[in-house]
């Protein structure tokens, strides 16, 4: 039961934090930063005046809505590509900064009765057992883009297709496997190794080379507050990236 409620109160902090709010200091994160973005805003704002509000969401979402005035003075994305598209609109301030590579995961229940593993005979037989496979929307979030790739390489992407339920982001599919809507899926090892909810999982490193890497970008958006710029400083600074390195980002 305790597992229960913590996993119902990680899709309202998903819900909630997906709400753009119209404050000064916004900074639009992927959906795989939550935990570690969080985590870095709460240590800044010991030592600033300024008090950042995250919006979580998919890149290409957060991208689009950057694009059409959203009130963000920064956007962490999770595919440099989504940066590269916000600096042709003439929306940012330069062409950004990489700030981490994502890895993922494949990702189940604690008490799942199978052990999964991203090898493929294993891989083939969890999905031959599996009713449903979380993976976010490949169309919109990067990381559903990189796990599509992941089956693709391993010529399980047919065989999966039938049994995905999609999230809008990659949080979203990984409330969908802790809440038990799906048997497995792939999430962000971010996520997964993150405190809350390591002891909700079991999860298995997805070799990097079976996908595109993940190239995490950050950029200023025209018009960004000083403490938005602060708070982008910061980020670049060795006690930011440290937090990140714990949350299993590679740092460039």
């Amino acid at each position: 039961m305790k597992y229960w409620i913590q996993a119902v109160i990680f899709v309202l902090l998903v819900m909630a934090n997906g709400i753009t709010r119209a404050q000064a200091d916004n900074v639009a994160a992927a959906s795989d930063l939550k935990f570690a973005i969080e985590h870095i805003a709460v240590n800044f704002q010991k030592t600033h005046s300024y008090t950042i509000k995250l919006i979580f969401g998919s890149s290409g979402l957060l991208t689009q809505q950057a694009i059409n005035g959203a009130p963000f003075g920064m956007l962490m994305s999770a595919d440099e590509q989504m940066i590269h598209q916000l600096y042709k609109a003439g929306k940012t301030e330069d062409a950004g900064q990489l700030y981490a590579i994502g890895r993922i995961v494949l990702i189940q229940k604690k008490e799942s009765p199978f052990r999964i593993s991203a090898d493929k005979e294993n891989l083939t037989k969890a999905i031959e057992r599996a009713k449903k496979i979380a993976i976010a929307n490949p169309e919109h979030a990067p990381y559903g883009r990189a796990g599509k790739e992941y089956l693709q390489s391993l010529g399980l992407w047919e065989m999966a297709e039938p049994k995905l339920v999609y999230g809008e982001n990659i949080s979203q599919a990984t409330t969908y496997v802790l809440t038990g809507a799906a048997d497995f899926g792939i999430s962000a090892l971010s996520l997964a190794s993150a405190p809350q909810l390591k002891p909700l999982s079991n999860f298995a490193l997805i070799p990097e080379e079976l996908h595109r890497p993940m190239r995490q970008k950050m950029v200023l958006l025209k018009g960004a507050t000083p403490g938005v710029k602060t708070f982008y400083t910061y980020l670049q600074e060795p006690a930011a990236r440290q937090v990140m390195s714990s949350y299993g980002f590679v740092l460039p």
